[in-house]
C-alpha cells in the first residue's frame, strides 16, 4: 500500500516514501497485538458480568451457579499473562481504554453466537477445544464485525487493508501454544532476524528505481491491453515480482510467482490473480530468453543448469 501510495504522489521522495513504509508495518504488528488483547478485554467482560449477577439482591440459581468456561478458557489465560504481550502493549501504551464499546459490542454479539452456546454447553474443558473456540472468535466473529473494523478504520489509515494478513499471523501464533507453558509462550515477531527487515528495504529500494524496467517487461507482455488501463495495484504486485526475480539472486522463481500471485488474491480484484499468474509466465519466459535471471545458491532450485562443456 506504501508503493500505491509512492506511485499516487507527486512529490516524489524515495526517502520519505520508506519511512512510511517501516511505519506501516510496525502498525500492522500493533493491531497484531491488540487484537490478541481485544481477547482478554472480552473474558474481562463476561467475569464482570458474572460478578454483576451475584450482587443481585436476589440472584439465581444460574447467577449463584454461572458457567465459567469461557472466562476460564486456558488459552485466554496465556495470553493474559503472556509476558511478550503485556510487555509490547505497555511499552507501545495500546490500549482499548478509548473504545471500550467494542468489547462490549464483541461480547453482546457473541453470546448470541451458535459457536459460542455450543462451547459454553460441552460438558468437559479440553486445552484443544478452548484454543480452536479463540481461534474462531477472532477468525469469524472478530472478521465480520463491522464495529470493529470501523473502529479500527478510524484509529488508523494503515490497518484499512491489514485485517486478513493479521488474522493469519494470529492463526500461526496460536496454533503454536502449548498446554502447561503459561506466559511463555512465543509471539511473531516483527521481523524474523537483521537480514529479514533489509530485504524489505531493498525490496522497496529497488521496485522504486527499477519503475520503469518493470513498466516496459508489462507493456511487451500485456499485447491486448495498455498499462494506463491496467489497475494501478495489478501493475505494483508484478513490479515487485520481477524486481524480486531480477535483483534477488538467493530466491526462486518459482517461489516469487507463488507469493505474488496469493498477494494478489489479497490486495488486488477477485481475477487479479488469474491475470497477474499469466502477464508474470510469459515476463518470466522473456527476461529468460534475454539472460536477465542470475539464480545461485537456493535460488537456482527450479532453474535449468545449462553446460558450457560440450
Amino acid at each position: 500500500m506504501v508503493l500505491y501510495a509512492y506511485n499516487r504522489r507527486e512529490d516524489d521522495d524515495p526517502g520519505q516514501a520508506e519511512k512510511e513504509l517501516m511505519f506501516s508495518i510496525t502498525k500492522t504488528y500493533d493491531l497484531y497485538h491488540l487484537l490478541l488483547m481485544l481477547v482478554v478485554e472480552i473474558a474481562d467482560i463476561a467475569s464482570e458480568k458474572i460478578d454483576q449477577a451475584l450482587q443481585k439482591r436476589i440472584p439465581t440459581p444460574e447467577d449463584l451457579n454461572p458457567n465459567r468456561r469461557f472466562i476460564d478458557n486456558a488459552v485466554v489465560s496465556q495470553l493474559r499473562n503472556n509476558t511478550e504481550l503485556q510487555k509490547y502493549i505497555s511499552g507501545k501504551k495500546l490500549s482499548w481504554a478509548n473504545y471500550r464499546h467494542i468489547p462490549r459490542l464483541l461480547y453482546n454479539r457473541m453470546t448470541t453466537w451458535d459457536v459460542y452456546n455450543e462451547y459454553m454447553k460441552a460438558g468437559t474443558s479440553e486445552y484443544s477445544s478452548d484454543k480452536k473456540y479463540i481461534m474462531r472468535l477472532i477468525s469469524d466473529l472478530f472478521v465480520n464485525s463491522e464495529d470493529l473494523n470501523t473502529c479500527l478504520e478510524e484509529q488508523s489509515i494503515y490497518w484499512n487493508d491489514d485485517m486478513e494478513y493479521v488474522m493469519v499471523m494470529i492463526e500461526k501464533t496460536l496454533k503454536k501454544f502449548k498446554p502447561g507453558t503459561g506466559e511463555k509462550n512465543s509471539l511473531m515477531p516483527l521481523f524474523k532476524n537483521e537480514e529479514d527487515e533489509e530485504f524489505v528495504r531493498m525490496l522497496f529500494r529497488k521496485a522504486v528505481v527499477h519503475a520503469s524496467k518493470c513498466s516496459e517487461l508489462i507493456d511487451n507482455n500485456t499485447t491486448n491491453w495498455e498499462v494506463e488501463r491496467i489497475a494501478l495495484m495489478d501493475i505494483l504486485v508484478m513490479r515487485l515480482a520481477i524486481t524480486e526475480i531480477l535483483e534477488f539472486s538467493e530466491i526462486p522463481v518459482k517461489v516469487t510467482l507463488n507469493e505474488y500471485i496469493e498477494i494478489a488474491k489479497y490486495y488486488c480484484t477477485s481475477k487479479s490473480s488469474t491475470f497477474v499468474n499469466g502477464i508474470l509466465d510469459n515476463i518470466v519466459k522473456e527476461i529468460r530468453e534475454l539472460g536477465l535471471v542470475k539464480k545461485q545458491g537456493r535460488g537456482l532450485v527450479g532453474e535449468v543448469i545449462t553446460s558450457n562443456n560440450n
